[in-house]
């Protein structure tokens, strides 16, 4: 039974139509990459699994329907979400901006044992952690926004667009240890993203969106070869 399950869902904002039927699945233990254009609704499909659009269609999380469930039932079932322009108190701490990952799901005793484990994958931060969010570079509020979702030990991740705006050296670090937390833990991700040559090498498989409907999926390796996919997203 997959962890995440959509079947033909739909969403829409007002009278636009975002999604057109999107089905996909994501297995425990899995990272699955969500690749397309801008507007192909990407960013709408993990919005739909987090409650924060209106759809339909059926969204199953751990063999539960989660469809029409609001975004603060959802996180507390273990789905996190680190949004475009992760969605950072800029104005607060580093440590406070964790602490508040911690609360959804087990309070204290949630950031005490988890918090010294996250932490040793980003070490730079123990000696950050009375920085105020708003003045760390971009890449490291990235990594502040993933630490904030990882603490509160989630069943599954959801990433979007992780690169946005982050220079390739700081892009490929920050796969790298999505990569690991996958291999060495078990995270489970579903991500969002443009560079679609770095998902598929972190992913193990892949959808790819066009319109609002899935129009190519497969393993990476898989999608690596087929001829639509270089063309469009890889470049060669």
């Amino acid at each position: 039974m997959p962890l995440l399950e959509l079947r033909d869902v739909r969403a829409r904002y007002g009278p636009i139509t975002a999604l057109h039927g999107v089905s996909l699945t994501v297995d425990e233990g899995e990272v699955v990459a969500l690749l397309g254009a801008n507007g192909a609704g990407k960013t709408t499909t993990l919005r739909a699994v987090c409650g924060m659009v209106r759809t339909a269609g059926q969204i199953s999380f751990g063999g539960r329907s989660i469809t029409g469930r609001s975004p603060e039932n959802v996180a507390r079932l273990g789905v996190a979400h680190v949004p475009e322009g992760r969605g950072l108190f800029t104005e607060l701490t580093v440590w406070e901006n964790i602490r508040m990952g911690a609360v959804m799901r087990g309070g204290q005793k949630a950031l005490r044992e988890n918090t010294e484990r996250i932490l040793s994958y980003f070490p730079w931060m123990q000696q950050r952690r009375d920085q105020h969010a708003g003045t760390l570079s971009g890449g490291e509020q990235q990594m502040l926004a993933l630490v904030r979702a990882l603490v509160s030990n989630p069943k599954l991740l959801l990433l979007d667009e992780p690169s946005l705006g982050l220079a390739p050296t700081i892009t490929r670090e920050l796969f790298a240890i999505v990569k690991r937390l996958n291999e060495e833990e078990g995270l489970t991700v579903l991500v969002v993203e443009q560079n679609a040559a770095i998902a598929l090498e972190t992913a193990q498989r892949a959808y790819v969106l066009e319109v609002g409907k899935v129009a190519v999926a497969g393993d990476s390796d898989e999608l690596k070869r087929h001829e639509g996919v270089r063309k469009s997203y890889l470049g060669y």
